[in-house]
């Protein structure tokens, strides 16, 4: 409901900007407007007896909202937002089960791209919903024409699998491709030195190295293994097909054809989409000279009112969510980013709620600045001693992303979350040779012998690499100890399993870094349980999206000056050159978001990406 009045307020608004501009509407009629769609109620969506929740696997799922900037470049745009949040999908698949109107879900694969930028952890919980669903007696059904694992894994969960006669499925199992910029920057004459704590700490590899290091390359087969281990044993539970059978299919064929893929049972069917319509129209009792079968899309259904989920309920005890989703940056950082500031103002104001019994903090982070990490883990600390904060890891929950979870009462990841990676460093960038080779030089006057150590002018010395080696030792054993004492482990284990090293969720539960193996639905439930609130208590999300006044008249007009400054827009490339020149670009990116004022930081590796 909350999206849906969202994206009508945006796409009001832009139909009265075009007024504004064209015909010069006056203020007080804006704010007539405006008071009028304020005080509107939608009904919501009307749903139909027998009716199939279509849900489409191309749709972009995220733990945040989309901030009011991204609303308003869409509708101004004329971009179709096709945008849920993984709290969203879980609570709209829990309403359709319980919902009588609802006969099933329709898994729509013929359109590629959505379950992509998702990760494996978050495909699991979805799944896992999916087969709650099915477990109440309602079907699953799934068609697709490309499938991808990633795609697959969703799909498998269905009762019915049918492919189209021209489809093919890919399974040809993990990989990661790091991508080295060392050779690049020596030869444009950029220098780099690096300081850093942990024998696993590939973060910085790129930069340095023109190849994985054995270290990296081990712990990075480690991780594809445990994932690649999950991905088999759960589609072979529910395909009834060996993990041994799927690893050979993915060592020896890897693309399969429609024939081929019915063959080795990993779908059910090969059909047209008009057949599988016609199957559909079967289940919800259409008539045959209905143009379709009777359904309803997956966000237009979540619109539909249900008091009985948490986030709807109105109570005066609640359950706080907090989404830590992107970079960690020091400071207030932007809506795509963990800014260290603006989280631990949110944790300082639930903690002086009185009504809000219990924090979930759910993290899907790769870590950044580690000042930020501590000013978070901090006010996580003080929280924890006046509630429970419980942390649900996402898709990755590593390096800063494990420090501020570290502290809390209970961690909760999937199987196949990305975590750990407890390790420091630091990058020196210097453009001494580049600047040289084009005729520029430098020179220095000081009163000190380290007052010119933050140049960017010239390698650093020794002495001054000490200096910085120093303080980075200092950050990681603060890091040791602060995991040593938030999950109460002996030191000297912490030290062992450190190292900068990434683990999978289901290895890093082995080791003590995770006490259970869920999603978020787990974490709150237990979040709940922690509190004592029984069933009468209240969801309530953060960081929590500014009203509809506040981003018309305080942000808005910087967004509005953007998208009418024929912003580019985010358009997926299929050009491989392309994809490999937006991974470089994103690599930079990173770097330009690296502002720790200490130059210390506690990341992943810089494009640890599972393909």
């Amino acid at each position: 409901m909350n999206n849906f009045l969202k994206q009508t307020a945006a796409s009001l608004l832009g139909t009265v900007l075009g007024l504004i501009i064209f015909s010069g509407i006056s203020t007080t009629g804006l704010l007539i407007l405006l008071l009028t769609l304020a005080s509107s109620k939608d009904p919501g969506p009307l749903v139909k007896d027998k009716s199939v929740v279509v849900f489409d696997l191309s749709m972009n799922i995220t733990d945040r909202e989309p901030s009011s900037g991204e609303v308003f470049q869409n509708t101004l745009s004329g971009v179709k937002q096709e945008r849920m949040t993984l709290r969203s999908v879980l609570d709209t698949i829990a309403k359709a089960k319980s919902d009588k109107r609802i006969v099933g879900i329709y898994l729509d694969a013929t359109r590629t791209g959505g379950a992509n930028s998702l990760g494996f952890a978050s495909l699991k919980e979805i799944r896992k919903a999916l087969e709650d669903f099915r477990a109440s007696g309602k079907k699953v059904i799934a068609y697709g024409m490309e499938w991808g694992e990633k795609e697959y894994y969703l799909s498998s969960a269905a009762d019915t699998i049918a492919l189209n006669p021209l489809g093919a499925m890919e399974i040809n199992g993990f990989s990661s491709q790091p991508m080295f910029l060392a050779g690049a920057l020596q030869k444009y004459g950029i220098g780099v030195q690096v300081v850093r704590v942990g024998k696993f700490k590939g973060a910085v590899e790129p930069l340095v190295l023109n190849q994985l290091s054995p270290e990296n390359r081990a712990q990075t087969q480690k991780l594809l293994d445990d994932i690649w281990g999950e991905w088999r044993a759960t589609v072979g539970k529910s395909r009834k097909i060996n993990p041994q059978k799927l690893q050979a299919i993915a060592d020896n064929q890897a693309i399969l054809e429609a024939t081929t893929a019915k063959t080795n049972g990993l779908v059910d069917q090969i059909a047209y989409s008009d057949q599988v319509v016609t199957d559909l129209k079967k289940l919800t009792n259409s008539k045959e000279d209905e143009k379709s079968f009777r359904q309803i899309d997956l966000m237009e259904y979540a619109q539909v009112p249900d008091k009985s989920l948490p986030v709807e309920r109105t109570a005066k005890n609640k359950v706080a969510v907090v989404y830590a989703e992107g970079e960690i940056v020091d400071g207030k950082g932007d809506d795509t980013q963990i800014g260290g500031d603006r989280f631990a103002a949110i944790f300082n104001k639930i903690r002086q709620d009185k009504n809000i019994k219990a924090v979930v903090l759910r993290i899907n982070s790769p870590g950044g600045s580690a000042t930020a990490s501590e000013v978070m883990q901090r006010e996580v600390r003080l929280t924890r001693q006046v509630k429970p904060v419980i942390v649900s890891m996402g898709d990755v929950a590593a390096s800063g992303g494990y420090w501020i979870a570290s502290d809390s009462n209970r961690i909760f990841a999937e199987p196949n979350t990305i975590t750990g990676s407890i390790g420091v460093f630091g990058i020196l960038l210097n453009g001494q040779k580049l600047a040289n080779d084009n005729g520029i030089t430098w020179d220095s006057v000081k009163t000190a012998r380290y007052a010119d150590s933050q140049t960017f002018a010239r390698p650093k010395s020794p002495q001054e690499l000490a200096l910085y080696q120093r303080s980075v030792n200092r950050i990681y054993n603060l890091f040791l100890n602060k995991v040593a004492q938030g999950r109460k482990l002996p030191e000297q284990k912490v030290a062992e399993i450190a190292q900068g090293r990434v683990w999978s969720g289901v290895a890093a539960k082995q080791i003590g870094l995770v006490d259970e193996i869920g999603g978020l639905n787990a974490a709150v439930e237990y979040a709940a349980k922690q509190a004592k609130l029984g069933k009468n208590w209240q969801l309530q999300e953060y960081p929590k999206e500014s009203t509809f006044g506040e981003r018309l008249f305080g942000r808005t007009v910087d967004e509005i000056s953007t998208t009418l400054g024929f912003q580019q827009l985010d358009i997926k490339p299929t050009n491989p050159l392309t994809v490999e020149f937006q991974k470089i670009q994103k690599e930079l990116a990173i770097m330009q978001n690296m502002n720790d004022p200490q130059g210390v930081y506690a990341r992943l590796p810089f494009n640890l990406k599972i393909e």
